[in-house]
């Protein structure tokens, strides 16, 4: 193998295939990363076996070849090289990758290509397609909403539906959010899988920002229906899925509301995040009244000292009312509301919290409240 590959390029590829690299396995292969010519790309890939991500850069290729080489090791040897073309030649006899990047050079052992794993792909078989921002919207909007305990691995999961519309739910006992958008090829039958979180999070991770941008992301089942492949122009992660029956959480979404309060996103976010410093040693609690046209944002310490702050609002149906949550769920949920607008959905105090963004109905993030002595 000999290739030459722009510094930058192959420190952006390592980046992402790191977040799949495994750093507790027994297995030393798995703290490798796979070093494969693949045309006039250059293919990066890692696996621990339950996420692998492939991402190729562009390169020229003079020799083709493969090997994997310790991970970190190449990934920190790389990040401090100048900005400049990296040559990169295999010894094929003894795996030793010889590095040249100007005034520069390293000797890094390899081993046996064979040893690493093999990743799954998908050649045949439907495969579905989403735009990469409203994905990445998607993910982020529910993944927060998931365990982080692995003793309920069920719940560490999200719940993905794959039909004419995309949905995706998560939970873990606290709060629930789901979010649903249409799936360009989706199939009429629809197929549930549920999907680990940190999967879906790296995934959020690698998909590029902004609207503007109209790269699709191709949504895959391997063969074997026990992994899920997403697919972009540049890189390919491939999660297992996690086996189980996920809980029917439309028995926990309200049905009706007594009080519904309209407030702007960003006023309820910065005095929800104000009232978490005082909540933090008192149970993380943040209390809500709603008044007729106003909403109170409060939280106290003992210790510390006490926070309110007042929001103009749009109050329908009974007019007194209040409710307590967790600071972080709160913070959490208004966080990647895109609306300018949410609305606040409550029956009791002692009954789920529901908010959604104002102009639209594809989402919706449920909080049980916190019982409060008063």
């Amino acid at each position: 193998m000999k290739v030459i590959c722009p510094q930058d390029n192959l420190s952006r590829g390592l980046a992402v295939v790191a977040r799949a690299v495994s750093t507790r396995s027994t297995m030393p292969i798995l703290s490798n990363v796979l070093l494969a010519t693949d045309g006039s790309r250059l293919r990066l890939a890692a696996t621990n076996l339950e996420l692998s991500i492939n991402c190729w850069v562009e390169a020229e290729v003079i020799e083709e070849g493969r090997v994997a080489v310790p991970a970190r090791l190449l990934q920190e040897f790389v990040n401090s090289l100048p900005s400049a073309p990296v040559q990169m030649v295999l010894n094929p006899a003894n795996r030793v990758v010889k590095m040249h990047c100007l005034r520069t050079d390293g000797n890094i052992r390899g081993v046996s290509a064979d040893e690493f794993p093999a990743i799954p792909t998908v050649e045949d078989g439907a495969v579905f397609r989403q735009p990469a921002h409203l994905l990445k919207e998607m993910i982020n909007q529910v993944a927060i909403a998931a365990a982080t305990d692995d003793s309920r691995p069920i719940f560490t999961g999200v719940l993905t539906t794959l039909g004419p519309t995309l949905s995706m739910v998560a939970a873990d006992g606290f709060r629930l959010g789901l979010r649903s958008a249409e799936l360009e090829g989706g199939p009429e039958t629809e197929t549930t899988l549920i999907i680990p979180a940190k999967s879906l999070l790296e995934l959020a991770r690698i998909l590029p920002d902004g609207k503007g941008q109209d790269e699709m992301v191709e949504i895959a089942l391997s063969p074997n229906k026990n992994q899920v492949i997403f697919r972009t122009a540049s890189v390919e992660l491939v999660s297992r899925l996690i086996e189980g029956q996920f809980p029917n959480y439309k028995q926990i979404m309200p049905k009706e509301w007594k009080t519904q309060v309209i407030v702007p996103t960003s006023e309820f976010l910065n005095a929800a995040k104000t009232a978490s410093f005082f909540a933090r040693d008192s149970a993380n609690i943040v209390r809500l009244h709603f008044e007729s046209g106003e909403m109170a944002v409060r939280a106290e310490s003992t210790e510390l000292g006490d926070n309110e702050s007042k929001i103009d609002a749009i109050v329908e149906g009974e007019q007194s009312a209040d409710i307590a949550f967790n600071a972080k769920y709160l913070t959490d949920a208004l966080n990647v509301v895109e609306s300018e607008q949410i609305k606040l959905e409550i029956t009791s105090a002692g009954a789920p919290g529901v908010i959604r963004p104002v102009d639209s109905t594809d989402y919706v993030h449920i909080i049980m409240p916190m019982a409060t002595s008063r």
